[in-house]
């Protein structure tokens, strides 16, 4: 190959950030339609990742999709379903 100037491609593994079986997807209940008429009816979250100081902090806010409030939140040094349960307690 090299006497006739040929390369190969190498191809990039692919990042994965989680190790182990996949969990069970959440069905779509919203449907896009993040508008509602009063408080209390819908609610949104997340997981965020964020380096602060050169370590990791993960940041799970739960926000009425009413008026955007923020009605509580949870921040921990990793993405457990512990943080997320547990703000939402």
């Amino acid at each position: 190959m090299q006497q006739l100037g040929l390369r190969s491609k190498v191809r990039v593994k692919r990042y994965r950030s989680y190790r182990g079986p996949v969990g069970k997807k959440a069905p779509n209940l919203l449907a896009r339609d993040f508008h509602t008429a009063s408080p209390n009816t819908k609610w949104a979250t997340d997981v965020t990742e964020f380096k602060v100081q050169g370590r990791k902090l993960y940041l799970s806010p739960v926000m009425d999709l009413f008026n955007g409030e923020i009605l509580a939140y949870e921040l921990s040094e990793r993405p457990v379903l512990k943080m997320v349960t547990g703000m939402l307690q």
